[in-house]
């Protein structure tokens, strides 16, 4: 298994998908695909906040949906893009501010805080391809070389 990161990080773009069930078990089962993804591709130094973000995002599409849900991960120009699709067609809550959060009790609206917070850039597409509704809300994590 590779221990340090890819010299070439501008490589050959790939993507994977994992189709999940609505169930609260598949978070944690994505989560930890995307580390092994992340890892056997030699980009370690993303993981940690890749998979706070694949978290949020899937824990959103399991929590306020009935159906299945999907999670993507595609890696193309030095950017790993993660996302998440579900079947409900409704715009995610817009995120408030991180510093609102301790001010606030609230029940919702955290996860997409922290990834409006910690991604380089975050947004959400509403889908309707061959009978299939639902959106596809995404980030982005450039990988710039230190």
């Amino acid at each position: 298994m590779p221990e340090t990161e890819s010299p070439q990080l501008t490589g050959a773009p790939w993507e994977y998908w994992l189709h999940i069930p609505n169930d609260p078990r598949a978070v944690t089962i994505s989560r930890r695909t995307l580390r092994l993804i992340l890892t056997m591709h030699g980009l370690i130094r993303l993981v940690d906040t890749a998979e706070l973000l694949a978290t949020e995002l899937v824990s959103n599409a399991v929590r306020h949906t009935k159906g299945p849900a999907a999670l993507r991960v595609l890696w193309a120009d030095g950017v790993l893009r993660i996302g998440a699709w579900d079947t409900d067609p409704e715009p995610p809550e817009p995120p408030c501010r991180v510093d609102q959060l301790a001010d606030l009790d609230l029940e919702d609206g955290r996860g997409l805080a922290l990834v409006r917070s910690c991604a380089d850039l975050w947004g959400w597409e509403l889908l309707s391809r061959g009978g299939s509704r639902g959106k596809y809300v995404w980030c982005d994590l450039a990988a710039v070389a230190s």
